[in-house]
């Protein structure tokens, strides 16, 4: 497996991957302007923008060719996605994903890594260390327990 930033051409399998897997594990628990608001988020368009000012940083989980896994960070270290395929779960690419992002942290000398995790996927970061920060809130539809990290030092 490799780990890599995307590029332009990822994108769109990137996304593909990311609504394919929300709406099978995530949808079902959320109401319908919360699905809404989710889809309206992960928007190509939107998510090019967001990308080309620097808003949004992206990369991957490649196996061979394939896309497997997408985590994406605003503000280099708020996770705002974080989404595997389901032939891979438990295999080790979130972490993989995540180890990544603490790299970038860590070379930016900051120290802490927040995320407004879905429900399901609670268990997992609590699991590489984070903390919940607060019981879990809901937004314009969109149900998430606020977490944080602590990045160890180099």
């Amino acid at each position: 497996m490799v780990i890599r930033k995307l590029i332009e051409k990822d994108l769109p399998p990137a996304l593909d991957l990311v609504w394919a897997v929300f709406s099978h594990f995530e949808a079902p628990e959320y109401t319908q302007e919360g699905i809404d608001v989710f889809r309206d988020f992960i928007d190509l368009e939107s998510i090019r923008r967001m990308e080309e000012a620097g808003v949004l940083l992206f990369y991957g989980a490649f196996e061979k060719d394939r896309i497997v896994g997408v985590i994406a960070v605003r503000g280099l270290s708020h996770i705002s996605l974080l989404f595997v395929d389901p032939d891979y779960h438990r295999r080790g690419v979130a972490r993989a994903l995540f180890s990544e992002i603490q790299r970038l942290v860590r070379a930016n000398d900051l120290s802490e890594i927040t995320v407004n995790s879905s429900p399901f996927a609670v268990d997992f970061y609590k699991k590489v260390g984070f903390r919940a920060l607060s019981p879990e809130l809901e937004k314009q539809g969109i149900r998430y327990t606020p977490m944080s990290f602590s990045v160890p030092a180099k």
